[in-house]
């Protein structure tokens, strides 16, 4: 009987010493562009509490705000190398890596932040993560930068036939330039780094972003008009390296997926909150504010429809279908 007592805690004793094991003391380098005081920099650093939280502190996440360690493509690449941990970025410039991705930037496509996160987080959204494995890439969660919005120095665009002519800084990205260029503005490509000097300089008029990422970026500096239009609703992904990934224990992966559900949560309802606190800051800092009438968005989801035609093409029909049957479920229809 004492025998069978001893082996027993010995077993007991050991399954603990394994467990302990299973969470080793790491550092992880976790990138992304823009400033620690953004929507971005605080759920990052939730996301770093809530590791350290659940790995008794083993597991550190030190994140590398500002773009520090590169553009999203640039880091995108440091991540399939194994030369970086984890990132979090613009679903836009992951197309060239997985074609799919590019559903996430059909115009219009979303009409309501509820809609996006029903499709996002729901099988067609779990798809297009699968897919990234292949490539080198862990999809962890989306995140939401929100729903882009116009801003240029050149006057206030009220109406479809204002963006004619418009330098207008877009993502490295098809869909975008596509767009832009049919509604007559002049697209320009640029890494988010180089953004708030080329319109210091002048070297491009304009740009589109959320409201939160255009207060925290100080964009209202440089630039005079903002056009509430809605456009596009932009996620962000969070990444990790897969030859990283790979590497780590079934305690560590899920200690990860667990914060990263976490940090979405908080990140979703902190950029929301945020967003129209953003549109009256941006008001008190001197931005002129103008809102596209509907009739004014239709005329530009005529525009876009080549674009989106694009869409279609490249991620095939079938998945198109499946987002937009994922849509009227959200939609109740």
């Amino acid at each position: 009987m004492k025998k069978t007592i001893l082996m027993a805690l010995a077993l007991a004793l050991s399954a603990t010493v394994a467990s302990a094991q299973e969470i080793q003391s790491r550092m992880i380098r976790f990138g992304y562009g823009l400033s620690e005081n953004s929507n971005q920099g605080r759920a990052v650093r939730f996301f770093a509490d809530e590791v350290g939280r659940l790995s008794d502190g083993k597991l550190k996440v030190r994140g590398f705000g500002d773009a520090s360690l590169g553009p999203d493509v640039q880091m995108q690449n440091a991540l399939v190398g194994g030369a970086q941990e984890m990132m979090v970025g613009s679903t836009a410039t992951l197309v060239g890596t997985v074609k799919e991705f590019a559903l996430w930037d059909a115009p219009f496509l979303f009409a309501s932040a509820e809609e996006a996160d029903a499709v996002l987080d729901g099988p067609v959204g779990q798809k297009l993560i699968d897919g990234l494995e292949a490539q080198g890439l862990v999809g962890l969660v989306y995140w939401e930068n929100g729903f882009r919005n116009l801003t240029n120095n050149r006057g206030p665009i009220e109406k479809a036939e204002d963006l004619k002519g418009v330098k207008l800084r877009v993502m490295q990205n098809p869909v975008y330039l596509q767009m832009f260029n049919d509604a007559g503005a002049n697209a320009v490509p640029l890494p988010f780094s180089e953004l708030f000097t080329a319109m210091e300089t002048g070297a491009v008029d304009g740009q589109e972003n959320p409201y939160t990422t255009i207060l925290s970026s100080k964009f209202f500096e440089v630039q005079k008009y903002l056009t509430i239009s809605n456009h596009v609703y932009s996620p962000w992904i969070m990444l990790a390296s897969k030859k990283w990934w790979d590497g780590l224990s079934a305690d560590e992966k899920k200690i990860l997926t667990q914060a990263a559900i976490a940090s979405r949560d908080f990140e979703r309802k902190d950029t929301r909150e945020q967003s129209q606190k953003a549109l009256e800051e941006l008001k008190a800092n001197g931005m002129t504010v103008s809102e596209l009438p509907e009739a004014e968005i239709a005329k530009l989801r005529e525009i876009a429809a080549p674009a989106t035609k694009a869409v279609i093409d490249s991620i095939g029909q079938s998945v198109w279908d499946e987002a937009q049957a994922e849509l009227a479920k959200a939609r109740g229809n």
